[in-house]
């Protein structure tokens, strides 16, 4: 049997569902992009209210396997699958909160009340080619990035084999290579595959 919440637990409870989603990224990113139609605000919001009943109002006893699947159909009903693991974490938390309100703690419904609302970006693919320098982070990703291509250089060196060599000069001595363009930060634009060598 499922155990009962006080009033006030069961208040305390709905509210840190709502925090909690509030601050799931791909939940986010799914409803303000509309992803499952103009509704997903809507769906949303019964999502919170769907898992708030489900934790409080039903007699069985609540795994967290059952509220995993809850997530999982209601993100696949946003046409967004997730495979980041963010949907066992968050059916953890729900869990764990939906413990602490029946012990009479609400701490980690504090502690989140208390946090600010994480930003994320993502990029929409636009037919501009707009740049919004307004991010700072990315300066931090942008060293994280050169020191990886720096470790893996060795790795992206491909022309160095001389099979491909002969094979190219075979191949390519009626077809020069187009110019590539560098650009500023080191990158260097690479046609596709399909673009390569051969046209019609």
């Amino acid at each position: 049997m499922n155990p009962t919440l006080t009033a006030e637990a069961a208040a305390q409870l709905q509210e840190g569902i709502h925090l909690l989603f509030s601050r799931w990224a791909a939940l986010r990113m799914a409803v303000e992009n509309e992803w499952g139609g103009r509704d997903s605000l809507h769906k949303s919001q019964q999502l919170e209210l769907s898992i708030f009943h489900r934790l409080t109002q039903t007699k069985e006893q609540v795994y967290i396997d059952d509220i995993e699947d809850m997530l999982d159909d209601f993100m696949l009903s946003l046409n967004t699958e997730i495979g980041d693991g963010s949907i066992e974490e968050i059916a953890e938390k729900l869990m764990f909160m939906r413990e602490e309100c029946l012990e009479g703690n609400f701490d980690s419904i504090k502690t989140l009340r208390e946090s600010d609302v994480p930003t994320f970006f993502y990029n929409r693919q636009s037919g501009s080619n707009d740049h919004d320098d307004s991010d700072d982070d990315d300066e931090d990703d942008d060293n994280d990035d050169n020191n990886l291509v720096e470790q893996n250089s060795t790795e992206m060196e491909v022309d160095d084999d001389p099979q491909l060599q002969s094979d190219h000069t075979q191949k390519g001595s009626m077809n020069p290579e187009p110019s590539v363009p560098k650009l500023d930060d080191g990158w260097t634009v690479v046609a596709s595959k399909r673009n390569r060598g051969k046209k019609n």
